[in-house]
């Protein structure tokens, strides 16, 4: 039986110049694709780079002592920090 993700149901139109559209049929004949298929399969694989790079955090050796110390002697609360924490609760459903 086939799940929810396997079941397409969305639909999604583009218009592109002939050129554009040569360039992709080509690829996609490259890869043994249809030209749907090769669509699809590229841009999820770049939504999923895009994605992965925006929750990625890369420190310095100088920031990230700062944040172990951070973690290991926590400032104290204080009024910007308790509007933030009620913001982010409010956010995310809390």
């Amino acid at each position: 039986m086939p799940t929810t993700e396997t079941i397409k149901q969305e639909r999604m139109h583009i218009r592109l110049d002939t050129l554009s559209k040569q360039k992709l049929e080509k690829a996609a004949s490259y890869s043994h694709k249809k030209l749907s298929e090769f669509v699809l399969s590229q841009s999820l694989a770049a939504a999923e780079t895009i994605i992965t790079k925006h929750k990625q955090l890369t420190l310095s050796n100088n920031d990230w002592d700062l944040f172990l110390t951070a973690l290991e002697n926590p400032p104290a609360k204080n009024t910007k920090l308790n509007d933030a924490i009620a913001l982010h609760e409010k956010a995310v459903g809390c």
